[in-house]
């Protein structure tokens, strides 16, 4: 694991904690006003101490920033941040940079939308998953649907669109697949 997607696991599981995430909710909804451990205590009805506590860790975390007066406020960029990480270090990720027209169609680096069947974006999408799969030789059905589940919940939809743009073939059966065209190498996965 990179040092990068460590810290966005730190943070995430700082907010893990139910108690830590009504508490950072309650300091982004505040927004620059902040609160105080007295106001937090009294919003999320715990002692001050435990309000005390609850803003320590995310302090520690960088996910909140406390003043000299007692004002603490969020700092969601961290959360950005570790939510970027997140979505680089998605297997996808690396190829999806040189398609940037079929961004719209993933979510974290989960395809979450196919593209119009007729457009240029649907063989683009076959081409993507294509050199993501990095086929060689012959291959079942389970091994293709279990390498397409890691970026799509619908991993029939993804694979049917692999066939009818001929990016992959299977056999009269329907049991054994492979690469239908020559993948084009772009920028290598990093």
């Amino acid at each position: 694991m990179s040092a990068e997607a460590a810290r966005a696991a730190e943070i995430l599981s700082q907010l893990a904690i139910p108690l830590r995430l009504r508490a950072y909710a309650e300091l982004v909804q505040r927004g620059q006003e902040g609160a105080t451990i007295a106001e937090l205590a009294y919003i999320l009805d715990v002692p001050v101490q435990t309000a005390g506590e609850t803003l320590a860790r995310l302090v520690g975390a960088s996910l909140a920033t406390g003043t000299g007066n007692g004002v603490y406020r969020a700092s969601p960029g961290e959360l950005r941040e570790a939510a970027q990480a997140i979505d680089r270090s998605q297997p996808i990720a690396s190829y999806l940079a040189d398609y940037p027209q079929l961004r719209a169609n993933f979510t974290h680096g989960r395809l979450t939308s196919m593209p119009p069947t007729l457009s240029e974006r649907y063989t683009l999408l076959g081409e993507l998953l294509s050199r993501f799969l990095a086929l060689e030789g012959l291959h079942t059905e389970a091994e293709i649907n279990r390498r397409l589940s890691e970026v799509t919940d619908d991993v029939a939809a993804a694979r049917r669109m692999l066939v009818e743009t001929g990016w992959l073939e299977r056999d009269q059966s329907g049991s054994t697949y492979g690469m239908g065209r020559r993948v084009p190498q772009q920028t290598s996965p990093s």
